[in-house]
């Protein structure tokens, strides 16, 4: 029995010291020189989706025409909007080195240094070939356990400390604190006993960091907690087909020590790894490929008709804007100006659009689920997740490739490679058309098609993938669209067949195969709209439709809809929650422009698909979400009211977010506001979503209302044979 026992706790020795000697291998580090730039295709411990280490670059990637192989070493700013450059980060990361609050701190962490940008009136001041902007950054840090909001002036190298207010919660988390977390599980001999136990080999472990959200525990010590659970990767790269359910451990980061193990699975076991394999390769091995169409591509024999100056001013047919990537948001789209058909001046649409908080939570309340109530961007960092796009895949062979460059919790900045794309796009849609009727005896067939220009930035937040475009269209519409695809968070089940399930109310899911639930969840998407229609001073207004009764001697008919137009005084007013059987447009207007024949020109928000939350208000992770309480909010501008779930989200408490801005109930009539809108969804797992999921999508649209004085592409001519080149199809056989 004693020589059992100490070849048990060898080989368990052995395993820990392989793990470890592996882990220190591959811990993130600090480049000998402040300015080496990191790219995530060679250093990808900056770059990884929660625990996934980012592959090799794609063949595709490599063999493109289009791929642009830059070296953003030499970068400089054109635009007072420019995100910062690696030369910029560089003497950043400099000027804090020898900052006082740094000098001080044994230990410290840089979670966010991004541009401030200028004041709003002096960036639409700016035109091309005026002096350059004063260039400023904001910088997120802790150090010695506090929060620290500061400002670095790059001209000067002028540090200021921001008040960051009395409200609860933590920056966003680094790449370095999301390795390290999923490593501190293998310091704690329990836990690895119970991996063994468990039947899974430490070698094959593949861990997940997972936001604590608030709940009211352990908070009386204020640690900044994550819990970690893990997945079994044998036999398959889809190892969130494969977890170890019911074993969590609670991890305090600073301190890089395991605070708590529940294990509640034991009886459970992990799913096979039979039919989880989603890669291409898997398919040919086993003859399973199915190929369902022929490829297909635009062509476009006189070039593209978009432009990217210096590398962020996109400009394309009647449209023109400013693009970045951010390490929060993904994609910010800045000043949007549309090109007036009559006048041929540029009118603004839109200062500001991104995507201002995600909120993901899963509604299974048990011990092993129910923190799982996501807030992707100021948990994660949106961008921080994009990966790489894949060409003629992600996107088409005439994408253009914008890059984004971020910074390390150190400051040293690396480069997110392919980040976003820009192409044009035709489907077949129709722009506008007429044909008349052979009864009226005149030849009218008149048709235009609809191309359209998109900008894409994908995020693989762990398992989960989101697809965000924003899609430009001539007649001055802006669709905003969110895709999901990815691999659904599941959980392990004994159960193997529906047969099995006496009470179908504690699965809180679908059986999608042997042992494996896809556990109900939601998606919600806020995305922050700075609407500048025709200038800064706009206005919300309703337009209600309400059924109206006839009286008997009026008309044959009963009953119409009447239209009741409503503008929103204040916060309150425009606080939006939609209802099928209440129909409304929701029209930001500028009250002092108007029409030839006296409409105020305005965008209206058109809703799409959606979905609202249906969890209690008082339920915590609904408190700290109160941003989704409603499908459109609006509120009068204020430069610091970014981020709907608040600055600091991570263990936030509900206390600084969009729903606390509304409540200010400031006055919106006639100024600059900001519209929020909340694209959401209920996914409720089917089999057909494993063990990948086919993309589901949903939009919504800015479109112009009384903008134009009439149709805004009724002249542009329509196609025909000699535009297009003659491809010759191969002949079937």
């Amino acid at each position: 029995m004693e020589t059992r026992n100490f070849f048990s706790l060898f080989f368990l020795s052995l395993c820990i010291g392989f793990v470890l000697l592996f882990t220190w291998g591959h811990l993130p580090y600090a480049p000998p020189y402040t300015t080496d730039l990191l790219d995530c295709t060679t250093n990808s411990a900056w770059c990884t989706s929660k625990n996934r280490s980012q592959s090799k670059p794609s063949s595709n990637l490599l063999k493109n025409k289009n791929h642009r192989s830059h070296n953003h070493a030499s970068d400089i700013p054109h635009h007072p909007l420019d995100p910062l450059t690696v030369q910029e980060l560089n003497k950043i990361r400099t000027i804090l080195s020898s900052h006082a609050l740094f000098k001080s701190s044994s230990a410290y962490a840089l979670h966010s240094i991004e541009l401030e940008e200028p004041d709003k009136p002096f960036v639409l001041r700016w035109k091309k070939g005026d002096p350059l902007l004063p260039r400023k950054a904001s910088v997120i840090a802790r150090a010695s356990g506090k929060a620290h909001v500061l400002t670095v002036d790059l001209a000067t190298s002028e540090v200021s400390v921001q008040q960051t207010g009395t409200h609860f919660g933590y920056p966003m988390l680094t790449m370095e604190e999301i390795t390290a977390a999923i490593w501190v599980p293998l310091s704690n001999a329990k836990f690895n006993r119970t991996i063994i136990q468990r039947g899974v080999d430490l070698a094959d472990l593949a861990c997940l960091p997972i936001s604590s959200g608030w709940f009211d525990e352990y908070e009386e010590n204020r640690r900044r907690l994550i819990k970690v659970q893990c997945f079994s990767t044998k036999d398959t790269v889809n190892f969130y087909m494969r977890p170890i359910e019911g074993l969590t451990v609670l991890v305090d980061l600073d301190a890089e020590q395991v605070v708590e193990i529940s294990d509640k699975g034991g009886n459970i076991p992990i799913p096979k790894a039979a039919n989880t394999d989603y890669r291409y390769s898997a398919s040919q091995e086993v003859s399973r490929v199915i190929k369902l169409v022929n490829p297909i591509s635009i062509e476009q024999r006189e070039g593209p008709s978009f432009t990217v100056e210096d590398g962020h001013l996109v400009k394309w047919a009647n449209w023109e804007f400013h693009v970045k990537a951010d390490a929060r948001a993904g994609v910010i789209i800045s000043e949007a100006r549309v090109r007036d058909p009559d006048t041929g001046d540029q009118r603004d649409v839109m200062y500001k659009g991104f995507p201002s908080e995600l909120f993901v939570p899963y509604m299974d309340p048990t011990d092993a689920w129910y923190f799982k109530t996501y807030m992707d961007a100021g948990e994660y960092g949106f961008g921080l997740q994009a990966m790489p796009l894949d060409p003629l895949n992600d996107c088409p062979r005439n994408a253009y490739y914008i890059d984004g460059v971020f910074a390390t919790s150190n400051g040293t900045p690396y480069v997110r490679s392919n980040m976003i794309c820009v192409f044009e796009s035709y489907g077949g849609d129709i722009g506008w058309r007429h044909t008349e009727s052979p009864i009226t005896g005149m030849e009218v067939r008149e048709v235009r098609p609809k191309v359209t220009l998109v900008v894409r930035m994908a995020a693989s937040v762990g398992n989960y993938d989101y697809i965000v475009d924003w899609e430009f269209q001539t007649d001055g519409l802006i669709r905003v669209k969110v895709g999901l695809s990815g691999i659904l968070m599941v959980k392990g089940t004994p159960y193997e067949n529906m047969n099995q399930v006496f009470d179908q109310d504690n699965l809180h899911g679908t059986l999608l195969s042997e042992n494996v639930v896809g556990v109900i969840h939601d998606h919600y998407i806020t995305f922050h709209l700075d609407m500048d229609v025709d200038g800064s001073e706009n206005s919300f207004v309703k337009v209600n439709l309400q059924r109206q009764q006839t009286s008997p001697d009026e008309s044959p008919r009963k009953s119409f809809l009447k239209a009741t137009r409503t503008v929103a005084k204040t916060e309150k007013d425009a606080q939006v929650k939609l209802r099928l059987y209440d129909p409304s447009e929701f029209h930001v207007i500028n009250p002092s422009k108007q029409t030839r024949v006296g409409n105020p020109v305005g965008y209206k928000v058109v809703p799409g698909a959606t979905a609202a939350s249906l969890l209690d208000p008082e339920d915590p992770p609904q408190k700290r979400a109160a941003f989704t309480n409603n499908q459109i909010w609006v509120t009068q501008y204020n430069r610091s009211e970014q981020w709907a779930g608040g600055l600091f989200a991570y263990q936030s408490h509900g206390e600084d977010t969009l729903a606390m801005w509304s409540d200010k109930d400031r006055e919106i009539e006639n100024k600059d506001i900001v519209v929020w809108y909340t694209l959401g969804f209920h996914h409720m797992p089917c089999q057909e979503d494993f063990p990948i999921m086919p993309t589901v999508s949903s939009s919504f649209d800015l479109k112009p209302v009384n903008f134009f004085q009439s149709n805004p592409i009724l002249r542009t001519p329509p196609n025909v044979e000699s535009d297009l080149p003659v491809c010759s199809p191969v002949a079937s056989t």
